[in-house]
């Protein structure tokens, strides 16, 4: 897999705006999906990972529950893929890892927490179209009849619609990148897109590196963060944009105002 140490503002925009051309269509349309790590030595792990124990066993048990106690008129469908998204997005453990279309929103969380600034962040670019070569026929078959390259809620829940379902597919160890409902304006805002694995305790970037020429990783020194979160806060790229509502505000506040160390 390729890392790509990057030593400039110039230099980020070129790599994150890499392979963007569509000869095609004649514009520049980028098949990447993105994702920001204040570190670059974190993993590409779920929080369903991240919970520790028998989390495989728990998954089931923890969407259920959910599902239970939540409103449904949050829900707009009664599928896997809408109940997923609700949960991810509200902060339940589970195997849907967060990405966006947008490579401004990836230096944004590569760079908003300033605790983090003393150690390299990290920007993981994945060609989503190529790594939806590898999916099933049944999956592939339905993103060729809709003429499209990213899967929906919709097109998912026609093939797959109950977590045994998706777990039938474990032995493919296969990625499926896909576009969540528009719950909020924050997932609108953030330009969301999710991922998730087959199997729920395999690690995305093991997956990735036993599939060359499908990602890579741009690096961000540490050095280099202050500059480009100043630079995203000009832009309007922050909390207060990303985060719709009070809180967002406050982190922003809180972050914008803090004193670089001397």
């Amino acid at each position: 897999m390729e890392t790509v140490q990057i030593k400039s503002w110039d230099e980020l925009q070129d790599e994150l705006f890499a392979d963007s051309w569509n000869e095609d269509l004649r514009r520049f349309r980028s098949r990447f999906a993105f994702r920001g790590l204040s570190d670059s030595s974190y993993r590409l792990e779920t929080t369903l990972i991240r919970l520790g124990g028998n989390y495989a066993e728990l998954e089931r048990h923890l969407l259920r529950n959910f599902k239970k106690y939540a409103h449904r008129s949050v829900v707009e469908r009664d599928s896997l893929w809408h109940w997923l998204s609700v949960a991810q997005h509200y902060g339940l453990p589970t195997r849907v890892l967060d990405w966006t279309y947008s490579p401004f929103i990836a230096m944004h969380f590569a760079t908003a927490n300033i605790d983090k600034f003393d150690k390299d962040g990290v920007i993981w670019a994945v060609n989503y179209v190529k790594a939806h070569e590898l999916l099933p026929r049944s999956l592939k078959n339905r993103l060729e009849r809709e003429g499209a390259n990213v899967l929906t809620v919709q097109l998912l829940s026609d093939a797959i619609n109950s977590l045994p379902e998706l777990d039938m597919l474990a032995n493919d160890k296969v990625a499926i990148f896909f576009e969540p409902p528009s719950i909020d304006d924050r997932i609108v805002n953030q330009y969301a897109f999710c991922s998730v694995m087959s199997d729920p305790c395999m690690v995305l970037d093991d997956w990735l590196k036993s599939h060359p020429g499908i990602a890579r990783q741009i690096i961000i020194p540490a050095d280099l963060k202050w500059e480009i979160r100043d630079k995203l806060d000009q832009g309007n790229v922050n909390e207060r944009v990303l985060f719709p509502g009070l809180d967002g505000l406050s982190h922003w506040l809180k972050r914008h105002y803090s004193p670089r160390p001397l």
